[in-house]
Order: structure tokens, then sequence, then C-alpha cells
């Protein structure tokens, strides 16, 4: 027999901005997050009722890297956002799965010009527009880029599961574990997470390799997320988990 999975053993330790707890396998959350000043009571209230179990890796990972790209990162864009460092945490843990042999996956927004592609997301977010091909604000930045041979899913919603052929391309690399990095934590991270656990695909968000317009925005997806659909865990996990 199979011998268990020493990861979903452990007793659950919910990620806990507060008290430096974490996310999936008990390892420790990132620390560098400023803290809600209500925060230590909502992960106490999420405890108290049931929320925050661990999920824990499976036995095959991938990398999603969600929608990094110029829009950004370019002064002027309407979608720019302080999200360098997220791009860098990023790009290591890239570099580290293609050091490992762990299929990384790239996710981006593209509509044809004058079409209805993107239907109601796009009429309610009309910066949208900078996804239309031909613009560079849509291309990759130089790192993290796709390199040839890896898959890279076109998608006109926030989800990279919504409309997509991805949980055909994961299953059939037999992938039960996701380590999701990318753009932003309150959008399309968020949406692709909760499908992931939707499809049957272990959520780990990465929260160091995530970023979002505001930081608040940021930290409160985050807490949310770790609740409720995903385990929340920081780079140096991230990175232990690929060897």
């Amino acid at each position: 027999m199979p011998e268990d999975n020493p990861t979903e053993n452990r007793p659950p330790t919910p990620y806990d901005p507060a008290a430096g707890n974490s996310a999936a396998t008990n390892i420790a959350a990132p620390q560098h997050l400023p803290t809600p000043a209500d925060a230590t009571d909502l992960v106490a209230d999420y405890r108290t009722h049931g929320f925050a179990a661990r999920l824990g890796a499976g036995e095959r990972l991938a990398v999603l890297v969600i929608d990094v790209c110029a829009a950004y990162l370019t002064d002027g864009s309407p979608l720019r956002a302080p999200v360098e460092d997220a791009v860098a945490a990023t790009a290591r843990l890239v570099a580290r799965a293609r050091e490992t042999g762990v299929p990384v996956v790239f996710t981006r927004v593209s509509y044809r010009p004058g079409t209805a592609d993107g239907g109601l997301f796009r009429r309610k977010v009309p910066a949208l527009n900078a996804f239309e091909e031909g613009n560079p604000l849509a291309e990759f930045p130089a790192d993290p880029a796709p390199r040839a041979g890896e898959t890279v899913v076109s998608k006109h919603y926030a989800s990279g599961f919504h409309g997509t052929a991805l949980a055909a391309t994961l299953t059939a690399q037999r992938v039960d574990t996701t380590l999701i990095t990318g753009l932003t934590t309150s959008g399309c991270v968020r949406a692709t997470a909760t499908d992931a656990l939707q499809h049957g695909f272990r959520p780990l968000v990465v929260a160091d390799a995530c970023g979002d317009r505001d930081p608040r925005l940021h930290e409160a997806n985050l807490l949310d997320l770790d609740a409720k659909y995903a385990d929340v865990i920081d780079l140096d996990t991230a990175l232990t988990l690929l060897r």
C-alpha cells in the first residue's frame, strides 16, 4: 500500500497574519504582511466556526503564473500596480520549478479587437481593453516569461479554468497540487484558486508571489482564501516544496 502523505496527517494550522501561523503544512505564514486591526478576531471566528482546515500538498505539483504582464508594471497603464516584488518572487519560483522538472503553466488575458470577447467582464472593467491583441501592455515581462514547450493558457475571464483547457492540461500531467502565483490577488488569482479547488486540485497560494493594487486588498483576500478555498503559504515554503 502507498505510504500516507505526511502533510495530511499534521494538525491543522490556519493562516493567522497576527500570530504568524500559516497556511499549508504547518509552515510559518509570510510575516512581512501588515495585519489588519481586526485580523485576530476574524481568524479566531473562522477557527471557532469550522473554517481554515489544511489541504496540504499532494504528490505532483505545477506552478501557475497568473497574468503577469506589462500592464501591471508599466507607468501610465490603467492597470499599473505596485507588484514588482511579487513578480520577482514569481520569477524565483518559476526558476526553481524549471530546475526541478515541475511543470510551469502561464495564463494571459487576450481579446480580439472589435469583438465581444470578454462579454460583461470587459464591459464592467473597460481597463481590460489593455489586453487586446497587439497591445504591448498584454505582453509578458522579460522574467518570468514562458519558454518553448511551456503551456500558455489564453483566457477571457478572471479564472484560468473558465472556458479553457487548463484542467485537462493539468490532469494529463497527473498534477494534483497547484502553486498559484501572479496578479492580482483579489482578481484572477482568487478566481483561479477557487476554481482549482472546484476542479479537484489542491490550491496553494504563494502570498509573496502575488500582488494587487493596494495591500489591503491583498491581505484581505489572502486571509479569506486561506479560510475557505486554499492554503496560503510564503515563498520559502513554496521553494522547499519544489525539490
